[in-house]
């Protein structure tokens, strides 16, 4: 089997295990699950000294630390393709051969997860959130990152609180890690955040999970 072919029966793998998700239209990223597990190993070794990286590198592939430094020169591994690999190998039940998992791990270093936005809302930025306000000035807009135990907590509760929303209310959400703008303009320092906008000024923001009870209750004071 050529490269390609490798490459392509990597992700067919991967995406039968669950670590990659593909779309409708073809779109591919990795799934929360499998970033799960390549956190723990990019905390790590993503930014690990020298000595700790050869070492790591020496016992995944069973030579002395001198050969896996002249491999890693050689052939320009990185710690990104380190975390890759221990992560496919942790998070597969039944790891493929050595050829197979590095293939596995260079797909899952050009994959990064989706948007942590949820659906249904509209995905925002920072080069679409002011049009939105001026389309929608009676807005929920709300603040989510990758790797936020209160974030997922609070999609379980996503459909009441958007339920809750009175009528003429627009609700959109932004990906914290990459709005950097929209958070420096708005003062945003956690995830989840719910931002409450009313004629297009900021009236309430609600860091931190909120029951859709007391959401609703926020909704009330600013939109009635």
């Amino acid at each position: 089997m050529d490269g390609t072919g490798a490459l392509e029966d990597a992700l067919d793998r991967l995406i039968a295990a669950g670590a990659v998700h593909e779309t409708d239209d073809g779109m591919l990223s990795t799934t929360g699950e499998f970033e799960a597990v390549r956190d723990v190993y990019r905390d790590t070794y993503g930014d690990a000294k020298e000595s700790v990286f050869r070492a790591a590198i020496a016992e995944l592939f069973d030579v002395d630390r001198e050969t896996a430094a002249e491999r890693i020169d050689r052939e320009g591994v990185t710690r990104e393709e380190l975390v890759a690999y221990l992560a496919v190998q942790s998070y597969l039940d039944d790891p493929p051969d050595r050829d197979t998992l590095a293939h596995m791990a260079a797909v899952m270093v050009e994959l990064g997860p989706g948007s942590p936005v949820p659906e249904p809302l509209p995905v925002l930025d920072d080069d679409t959130y002011e049009s939105f306000l001026a389309d929608h000035p009676n807005s929920l807009l709300s603040v989510w990152t990758h790797g936020c135990s209160p974030c997922d907590a609070m999609k379980d509760d996503l459909d009441a609180v958007l339920s809750a929303l009175p009528d003429g209310v627009a609700a959109a959400g932004l990906d914290g890690e990459s709005a950097v703008e929209f958070r420096r303009e708005f003062e945003v320092d956690a995830a989840p955040t719910m931002l409450l906008f009313r004629d297009g000024r900021l009236e309430a923001t609600m860091a931190g999970r909120h029951s859709p009870e007391a959401l609703e209750d926020a909704f009330a004071d600013v939109y009635t």
